[in-house]
């Protein structure tokens, strides 16, 4: 990582800036511990998701057969606990292991570096949701504001790579995302949490998400359409439905009707509307299965007047 972006949130003390490389080295060994399982409380409002799949399984091998190569992180709390701050995975591994303890490298960190520290150690994995990355960028922007403004109140100087600078830019820099993507990861945190997980499971896109976002007391009638239509509506339709919020005109009938709008990749169908023809239809019947059922109803009432006119014509 370049020397201009942030690695370090706290300042070297006296100690470190005039001791050997073996005496710092040492010194660190004398923080690693074998805390029980039981006095370390999980980091509020961990961002990121710890599941007990396939790289669970290659990780307890791996702890069950070379034991923990890297610790995990803590601080200590107040009331004489601690909070881990990274290593979530590490200390759900012991557990199905029934290894009581978990090897931590226990560190004087204040919330907010806390917050930074855990939000980059886990940016570490291979692969990272969505909803990981919306949260824990939010939780890192929250903690950076708060920290620099902390300094500021110290007297202590936050360095010139923080002057003129947004949180949101410091972020960027750092983390190799560009500010706007960063912007629209934090608006999915606005998102309920059923539409959120579609934008995990690669059913929505980025930028109608977004778009969602915005929608507020609209968003479970859009969900609930998502799954009555099993379709989503393209970027530009998201667009036209923020609009519409905007000015108090998204009704559910003026979302029903974007969300029915013919695709490219669509073949024509009808569609029946109003109130007399929505009481005919059973209450639970997708909209787009409509046409199916009419034509079922038509066929079944057709073979009713033929009856009829065989039994006139005898």
């Amino acid at each position: 990582m370049p020397k201009d972006k942030e690695k370090e949130m706290k300042l070297p003390s006296l100690d470190e800036l005039f001791s050997s490389q073996k005496e710092r080295n040492e010194e660190k060994l004398k923080k690693i511990y074998e805390i029980p399982l039981d006095e370390i409380d999980p980091f509020p409002d961990h961002p990121f998701k710890v599941k007990d799949d396939e790289d669970m399984e290659n990780l307890v091998e791996s702890i069950r057969t070379q034991g923990i190569i890297t610790p995990a992180t803590v601080r200590k709390k107040t009331n004489g606990r601690y909070e881990l701050v990274s290593g979530h995975r590490r200390m759900r591994a012991c557990e199905l292991l029934g290894i009581p303890t978990l090897k931590c490298e226990v560190m004087d960190l204040s919330k907010e570096e806390a917050t930074i520290f855990m939000v980059e150690s886990n940016f570490q994995r291979s692969t990272i949701l969505p909803s990981e990355k919306a949260f824990a960028y939010k939780m890192r922007l929250e903690a950076m504001k708060l920290y620099v403004l902390r300094l500021r109140q110290q007297g202590v100087p936050v360095g010139h790579r923080f002057e003129g600078m947004k949180s949101r830019d410091v972020i960027a820099g750092a983390i190799g995302e560009s500010q706007t993507q960063i912007q629209r990861y934090i608006r999915l945190t606005e998102l309920i949490p059923e539409l959120l997980d579609l934008v995990d499971e690669g059913k929505i896109a980025m930028r109608p998400a977004v778009e969602f976002s915005y929608l507020e007391h609209r968003q479970r009638d859009v969900y609930n359409m998502i799954l009555q239509e099993q379709c989503t509506p393209t970027h530009a339709q998201t667009i036209r439905m923020r609009q519409m919020y905007n000015e108090g005109k998204l009704t559910v009938e003026a979302l029903e009707a974007i969300m029915l709008e013919e695709k490219p990749n669509q073949k024509e169908r009808i569609v029946l509307r109003g109130e007399r023809f929505k009481e005919l239809f059973p209450k639970n019947l997708p909209v787009s299965k409509r046409e199916d059922y009419v034509a079922a109803a038509m066929e079944h009432y057709g073979r009713y007047l033929k009856r009829q006119e065989k039994e006139h014509g005898r």
